[in-house]
Parts: structure tokens; C-alpha cells; sequence
């Protein structure tokens, strides 16, 4: 399974309708195809394959990173009210989410959900599905680009009716599909990883993986203790004795955040790309370097490395990992002028050959730098705070 196309109305944080879209809308050419992944055989529609989201700080990257992750987990049977993410919904009265996917049985499906909030016994935050409907279509009808995404004219395979016994109020009706189907998409969600780094207990980390990030490492590994379930990690540095932990936590002690959550993310990418699943990752470059940056986006970005389109999506506030990208469909500037917008770059930046870090850090997209305003009020504020010290 995968996704064209995620729109979202009503989300109480956003000024207006939410629209991300996952395949190339700009013109493919040659050299670009080995940079993205055919949608299938016989077709000349192609997927991103790494899409990121930039904006400055409190710009709601976040937040369109959360709605993202909503749909993902809906459209994996998951309840909405055991998804992180559904936070993103607030108490809005009614949120309308209508996502776009190309399933693994030729077909282009279009799943248009409404959600309803209510409270519970105990005041807490209830999420419903009142109206829900799914459309398919062969994906071989399918002859231009235009007609991915339309579906005018086509009767519903399938509508929600909520008297139904057996389906919970929160889970979606995509669950008959995917269990007809055989469906299911495999996410790696590293938005809790943030800003806290805890490294997965697996014998199946690669040691090229260790040593890229950290060269003094020789040897990092598990073993697992037959008496009573404990766990005990081996970690040698070259030129060094070997350390033997009892408690993998005790690993933050020697190795850097910046090399536990590399190693997390290159092992899930591992499996992405494996899988053809989508990695997502809140702020990629905290505690990375740009090149350790780099050379993941490169993987994705690599046709060749990855041949089953596993698809890495991530926010940022650093323009210059917008160079490592030569089309301008895969980019999504976030900015929050009361409410939080989203908007493709080729809806405002009409060329691909201008550097793209120099067209957002010079203000030229407009809300992509910190206001001056703001930086005069902060500046005056700090020389008050230094002459009450002095």
C-alpha cells in the first residue's frame, strides 16, 4: 500500500485544509527516475521517496507530521483513540480526513472519513467515525496523472453504517479491505525520539552501522542471559578493554545521543527500505551532524538501494538540507500566521534551478525567517536582563 495523497479539514490548529500529496507533480524526467520509485509497471507516475516538511520553530511541523502519522495508523486498523497522535484532532467538532492510496492489488482507493469528538463519563476525549466512505478503482484506468486523485463519477465500494455490531466506533471501515487484501504498511515512527534516545535491545545492528557514526567502536553486541531474562550488552572500543553493561540504559554513559539515535534510525531505515514503508522522523538533524543527515535522505533518494519505494518523511528547520533535494514537489513549507499552513514549494517557487536554502533563509517564501520585529523585542529584552545583573 501506498499513499498518494493525505487532505485534512477542520483540525482546529490549522488556518486551512491540510493537502500533502506523495507522487511527483512535476515533470519526471530521465535523470530523476533514479532518485524516485514507479508507482507500477507500465505506468509513468512516480513516488517521492523522501518528503520533507521545514519551517522555523512553533511553525507547526509538528502538528502536520501528527495528522500524517493519524492516517498511517487508520489505515493500518488501528483504533483512533489508541493512536499517539490523535491529539492532533483537539476537541474540533468535526475533522474530515480523505486519503488517496494505491493498494498492493492494482487499485487506486480513496477513503474519505469524518471524525467526531465527544466526552466520556470522565470528561476525557472521546474520538468517533460518524460518516465513512471508500472508492476504488483499477489502477489501469488510470491514464494521466490528473485522474490519480479523481474519482467523480465512481460509486462507493463500501459505506460506513454504525449499526454495525462488530465494527467499533473507531476504527475504520479500511479493516474489511485490508483483511480481503491482505494489506497492512509498515511505519517506523521515531517522533517520541525527538529529543530522547533509547537504543533498541537487537542482535540485528549492523556494525558498519556502529562504526560509521562512532570510527573508535569495535564491537557493540547483545547477549541474552538464559537464567533469568536479563540482558547483557558488549561494547568495546578499539585499543580498549572490553565493557560489559548489565543495563543496555547504562550505553548513554559511553556513546553519544547523536550516536544511539543513529543507530535507531539506520537500523528501522534497514527495514524500511526493506519493506517499502515510511520512516518518520520529527527535527532528522537533532543530534546528527549534516552529513549523517545527508547520507540518509541520500538512501532513500537512491532507486537502486531503495527498489521497494520506502519512503522517508521528515520535518526540519535547517534549509540547507533543501539542497540535497532536485525537485521542489517533495518539500512542504510550514508556517503559522494565525493557524498553521502547509504549502508545496512548486506552488511558490516556479524554478527548481535556484538554490533552495538561499530562497528560504533570505525571506523571499515568506514566513520562513524569524521575524524582525520579534528579534528586536528579544534583543531589547536580554540587554534589560544583563543591566539588572550589572
Amino acid at each position: 500500500m501506498k499513499l498518494l495523497s493525505i487532505s485534512a479539514k477542520g483540525l482546529p490548529l490549522f488556518k486551512e485544509e491540510l493537502h500533502i500529496t506523495f507522487f511527483a507533480g512535476q515533470r519526471v524526467s530521465e535523470a530523476d527516475r533514479s532518485q524516485l520509485h514507479l508507482l507500477r509497471k507500465g505506468s509513468s507516475y512516480y513516488l517521492n521517496n523522501a518528503i520533507s516538511l521545514i519551517g522555523i520553530n512553533a511553525s507547526g511541523k509538528t502538528s502536520a507530521l501528527k495528522v500524517v502519522l493519524l492516517a498511517l495508523n487508520m489505515l493500518n486498523n488501528e483504533p483512533i483513540n489508541h493512536i499517539e497522535t490523535r491529539d492532533i484532532l483537539g476537541q474540533s467538532k468535526k475533522v474530515t480526513l480523505d486519503i488517496c492510496f494505491f493498494s498492493d492489488c492494482d487499485e487506486i482507493c480513496r477513503l474519505e472519513t469524518v471524525i467526531a469528538t465527544t466526552l466520556g463519563k470522565n470528561k476525557e476525549i472521546k474520538y468517533t467515525i460518524k460518516e465513512e466512505t471508500l472508492w476504488t478503482k483499477p489502477a489501469s484506468a488510470v491514464t494521466t496523472k490528473k485522474q490519480l486523485l479523481d474519482f467523480d463519477g465512481i460509486t462507493p465500494s463500501a459505506k460506513r453504517s454504525n449499526d454495525e455490531a462488530f465494527l467499533p466506533s473507531d476504527i475504520s471501515i479500511i479493516i474489511a479491505y485490508n483483511k480481503q487484501h491482505q494489506q497492512h504498511i509498515e511505519v517506523a515512527d521515531l517522533l517520541s525520539l525527538t529529543n530522547i534516545n533509547v537504543l533498541p535491545i537487537s542482535d540485528d545492528i549492523p556494525l558498519d552501522i556502529v562504526t560509521y557514526l562512532d570510527p573508535t567502536v569495535e564491537n557493540l553486541s547483545f547477549a541474552h542471559e538464559d537464567n533469568d531474562n536479563k540482558i547483557s550488552v558488549h561494547l568495546k572500543f578499539k585499543g580498549k578493554s572490553e565493557i560489559i553493561l548489565s543495563d543496555p540504559v547504562e550505553l548513554n554513559h559511553y556513546l553519544s545521543s547523536g550516536t544511539i539515535k543513529g543507530i535507531v534510525t539506520f537500523t528501522l531505515a534497514i527495514r524500511i527500505l526493506k519493506s517499502g514503508g515510511y520512516l518518520v522522523i520529527d527535527e532528522l538533524e537533532n543530534h546528527f551532524n549534516k552529513e549523517i543527515v545527508a547520507t540518509l535522505i541520500r538512501f532513500f533518494m537512491d532507486a537502486s538501494m531503495n527498489r521497494f519505494g520506502g519512503t522517508l518523511i521528515f520535518t526540519t528547520h535547517y534549509p540547507e538540507l533543501l539542497d540535497e533535494f532536485e525537485r521542489n514537489d517533495c518539500i512542504y513549507i510550514v508556517r503559522n500566521r494565525d493557524g498553521i499552513t502547509v504549502s508545496n514549494l512548486t506552488d511558490i517557487l516556479k524554478r527548481n534551478d535556484l538554490k533552495k536554502s538561499d530562497a528560504y533563509q533570505s525571506g523571499f517564501l515568506e514566513g520562513t525567517v524569524p521575524i524582525y520585529e520579534a528579534y528586536l523585542n528579544l534583543k531589547k529584552s536580554i540587554r534589560l536582563a544583563l543591566g539588572k545583573e550589572g
